[in-house]
């Protein structure tokens, strides 16, 4: 579980706070297998035995005071008396994981040992395949199921399911695929005319995947799109003859989230729905209607960066309800370059714990590669999280992808949780009195997630010390809390001192990403330009840069670089940065309104030092493939002629760019050799990423390189209005430095 502060001495006071700037939060990566500084936790059982506080119900850890028959609360300083078990089992600190560190993950017992639990802990996957497609978007469907199945553990069922105007469902049990086709009515309000457990009984669908795997590779094969015939015969046809319908992905995902729900707590802790999408649903129940896009795309009277953000119908959040009550999560996989809503899609993946992916193409996709990737790492479910603060100050809001608990304040669930799923939360004061200024009293807060594993049987006979003979998956829940403390800053120097601005950035975008869908992209920008200039002011203020004569101040001594504090001094390129971003260009420079739903999600989703080179990459030089010349360079032309290095590497998070420079030394191999230092720099980092990046060579003055020169944004203008070397990132500065005056007047 790693946790990052925007400060690490936080604010004295609510004034303090107002005064610097700055915002005050953290970041949780809560199923992270270490913490920010590389440490795992502390490993034991009994987390069902661990005291609590009667006051603030915190649990107890290494700060609290202990004496022979009571314990004081870190958080609360409620006095709490100890049983006479706990009595003996403190009495040997070494043996207890709660004593050694304030980072623990214990066991909690087993509810069931039955083998109804181990059926319940089968890992069930199912793939629901859209055939209203092109022959090369199944082929690319068919070959990241292949490596799907590749990644399965042993012991999981998997179901293959397909849909168009129908819904087609498979039964690779038999010695040959068979499938059975229910049709799907084409009216709005539509359901299933038959239950799908009539259609098929749910054992015979779901097959294991270690003995069926060849007869799952052999139906993936008889894929076949809808043909264009099939779908104007079941949909009708329009008045002027064109064609209507053929998607019906809503109905589908409802009949298989009911489907599976059967089942929920008897065959399976959790079932995940792969839905391989190749447009937008435009049949049945859930259809969408993309007219939107076009006469938004046209209109001059209402801002398209407003209305393509919200969804046009709440089918898919309420479906996302039903997948939850069902155990189901569903991860959508949409191959395609035609507007398809995502604003209204994205909410039945983010809310049952799932991923959205976008690829505008099945040329380049990397799809394969990340479904291999999603399956292959550990996944907890079933989680929820609670984060608790000791008594001055309490979360205010929280960002990221779970659903809040509807009774209790503070307490959100996660359905699915990988170890790169990062939440958010900033801090407000519960008074007007702040931090006492004496030592007793240190800012506490402490994190507590519970959750849910899939343990095959190997680790169970290892981990017991003594072999047994199950051959089935068993399901352990665990309690993962994490308590830390904090210093107080004195004053507005410590304070800024002790900023992390990867962090101020992660809780920015969530904020911006909240604007933009409540008011629109434009209202985003100006949050987060008035944020900084909010932010340069109070800091020339506390430093006392403005001169002030005859009652005005003097603009030349406005610092807008930050330059007396080091760690401020990133956040304007960040900026900057997150201006020129996808996320927060205006429609009108091309911005693809799914695309930037896509980013929303993913950028929502990723721990601070990810989301910095999404939102600013870093550049690097090389003299050599071997020899690194430069670690890191300013996103600018200038840099790269003033370098003089021939090879630059550029890591965008999504992307990585190998450019070589139009004067590079000819002998220089190109693409760098497999064994070079640039080349295993590049495996490292795609090994330790939550997606798979594009990896693209650019040979200067041969290939194409405006990909690789979009990047460089700081002779770009903020606004995209204009590309020239008076533009850019200096002109910003001096635009911010103008707005800062203006605010100190």
């Amino acid at each position: 579980m790693a946790v990052r502060a925007t400060v690490s001495r936080f604010p004295m006071d609510a004034d303090a706070r107002e005064g610097s700037g700055l915002l005050w939060g953290v970041t949780v990566t809560p199923f992270a297998a270490v913490d920010e500084n590389n440490r795992p936790p502390s490993y034991g059982s009994s987390g069902h035995l661990l005291p609590r506080c009667e006051n603030c119900w915190a649990y107890f850890n290494t700060y609290c005071e202990l004496e022979q028959w009571s314990w004081s609360c870190s958080l609360c300083g409620n006095l709490n008396g100890l049983s006479s078990d706990a009595v003996e089992r403190y009495s040997r600190p070494q043996s207890c994981a709660e004593m050694i560190s304030s980072f623990v993950d214990l066991e909690l017992p087993s509810q069931d040992s039955s083998e109804d639990a181990a059926m319940l802990a089968c890992p069930v996957y199912v793939a629901a395949v859209d055939l209203s497609a092109s022959e090369e978007f199944l082929e690319l469907s068919k070959s990241a199921l292949l490596a799907a199945l590749e990644a399965l553990a042993p012991g999981s069922l998997f179901g293959l399911a397909t849909f168009s105007h129908k819904l087609g469902l498979y039964d690779v049990q038999g010695p040959i695929p068979v499938v059975k086709n229910v049709f799907i009515p084409p009216d709005a309000e539509g359901t299933l005319p038959i239950e799908l457990e009539d259609v098929m009984p749910l054992l015979q669908f779901l097959a294991p995947v270690e003995t069926c795997k060849d007869r799952i590779a052999s139906a993936l094969e008889t894929l076949r799109p809808t043909t264009s015939w099939e779908r104007t015969t079941a949909a009708g046809q329009g008045l002027d003859g064109v064609l209507i319908g053929g998607r019906g992905f809503g109905v589908a995902m409802e009949a298989l989230c009911n489907y599976l729900g059967s089942e929920y707590g008897n065959t399976f802790a959790l079932a995940r729905v792969f839905a391989f999408l190749s447009g937008p649903p435009d049949y049945g129940a859930g259809q969408l209607d993309t007219r939107r896009y076009g006469e938004q795309y046209a209109s001059k009277g209402e801002d398209a960066d407003r209305a393509l953000l919200p969804e046009q119908t709440p089918f898919y959040k309420d479906l996302a309800a039903v997948a939850v009550q069902a155990g189901v999560c569903v991860d959508i996989f949409a191959v395609t370059n035609e507007y398809t809503d995502l604003a209204s899609l994205k909410f039945l993946s983010i809310e049952s714990g799932g991923s959205l992916f976008l690829y505008t193409s099945t040329e380049d996709s990397t799809l394969p590669q990340d479904m291999y990737r999603m399956l292959s790492r550990p996944y907890a479910f079933g989680c929820v999280m609670r984060l608790r603060t000791s008594t001055e100050f309490k979360p205010g809001n929280s960002y990221g992808h779970f659903f809040p608990d509807p009774q209790y304040e503070n307490v959100q669930h996660i359905i699915c949780c990988d170890s790169y799923a990062t939440y958010a939360y900033d801090f407000v004061f519960e008074n007007n009195v702040g931090f006492s200024r004496s030592k007793s009293d240190v800012p506490t807060i402490q994190i507590a997630f519970q959750y849910a594993v899939v343990v095959p049987p190997q680790e169970l006979s290892d981990s017991g010390g003594v072999s047994t003979n199950r051959t089935k998956h068993s399901l352990q829940r665990r309690l993962r809390i994490r308590t830390l403390q904090f210093g107080v800053a004195q004053n507005i120097n410590e304070l800024y001192d002790s900023c992390d601005p990867e962090v101020v950035l992660s809780l920015l975008v969530h904020k911006v990403i909240l604007a933009s869908l409540e008011e629109g992209v434009r209202e985003g920008r100006i949050l987060l330009q008035e944020w900084l200039v909010i932010l340069a002011a109070q800091y020339n203020d506390a430093y006392k840069l403005v001169q002030y004569s005859n009652g005005s101040s003097i603009r030349s001594q406005i610092d807008v670089a930050f330059s007396q504090c080091p760690q401020l001094q990133p956040l304007p390129r960040l900026i900057f940065a997150l201006l020129r971003n996808p996320l927060l260009r205006f429609h009108e420079e091309g911005v693809h309104p799914d695309y930037r739903i896509y980013l929303q999600c993913l950028f929502s989703m990723l721990e601070p030092s990810s989301l910095h080179r999404a939102v600013y990459p870093v550049l690097t030089s090389y003299a050599t493939p071997d020899k690194q010349a430069y670690p890191r360079h300013s996103l600018s032309r200038a840099a790269l002629i003033t370098s003089g290095s021939p090879i630059f590497f550029l890591d965008a998070f999504t992307i990585l760019i190998v450019f070589y420079s139009s004067t590079a030394d000819p002998t220089l191999p190109f693409p760098p050799p497999h064994d070079c230092l640039l080349r295993t720099t590049i495996n490292k980092l795609k090994q330790e990423r939550c997606i798979t990046p594009k990896l693209v060579f650019i040979r200067g003055g041969q290939d194409d390189a405006s990909i690789f020169e979009n990047f460089l944004i700081e002779e770009q203008d903020v606004d995209g209005s204009g590309l020239t070397s008076v533009m850019g990132f200096v002109s910003f500065l001096e635009d911010i430095t103008h707005k800062v005056l203006e605010f100190m007047k």
